[in-house]
């Protein structure tokens, strides 16, 4: 997909932005300390190609939700806040080489694959143990994660979900898929 259609129509942008701030407003336990005009700026600025991501993010049913800032960077992260693994990202493999070995009933996409071509990363452990911090997601459907290479090698990948108000990390066949397991990802603006 080329630059110039990783643009937001006017009204694509508006009806975005609008649905950004109507879930900032509602869920202020996600991110304390900053402030929506803040964001607002953020978005104002950013290179049309992330809000182009953001509204895949809402689009696949991640519901894009502000949950800190960089320390670093100052950059504001949107990740994935659906109560569960967003509905347009599952029953996908883990990556493009998991995807390419399978020889029968192959899913449609993988998570790596889908993650880069929206534009976002997928979470890390940790990441998907902060978002946690926020709220209960996960309680009937898992999330892909991303692995460390070393068991990537090895064929495996990491899903994470939560069980009995516990953050489960788990390891499966990175060529596996089920109607439950899709992936959460961020962005950074």
């Amino acid at each position: 997909m080329t630059e110039s259609e990783r643009r937001l129509a006017p009204e694509e942008r508006e009806a975005l932005i609008a649905a950004l701030k109507e879930r900032f407003v509602k869920h202020p336990e996600r991110h304390e300390g900053i402030a929506w005009e803040e964001v607002a700026v953020r978005l104002d600025a950013a290179d049309p190609a992330k809000l182009w991501s953001l509204r895949e993010m809402e689009r696949t049913g991640g519901e894009p939700d502000v949950v800190g800032r960089d320390p670093e960077t100052g950059e504001i992260l949107f990740v994935d806040c659906s109560p569960e693994s967003p509905k347009g990202r599952r029953s996908v493999c883990y990556d493009p080489e998991a995807l390419e070995s399978r020889k029968a009933h192959k899913p449609a996409d993988s998570a790596v694959g889908m993650a880069e071509a929206m534009g976002i990363e997928l979470l890390t452990e940790e990441q998907y143990r902060e978002l946690q911090r926020l709220g209960a997601f996960d309680r009937k459907t898992s999330s892909w994660i991303r692995t460390p290479e070393k068991i990537r090698r090895l064929g495996g990948a990491l899903f994470c979900d939560r069980r009995y108000d516990t953050v489960f990390v788990y390891h499966n066949g990175a060529e596996s898929y089920y109607a439950s397991r899709g992936f959460r990802g961020m962005l950074r603006i």
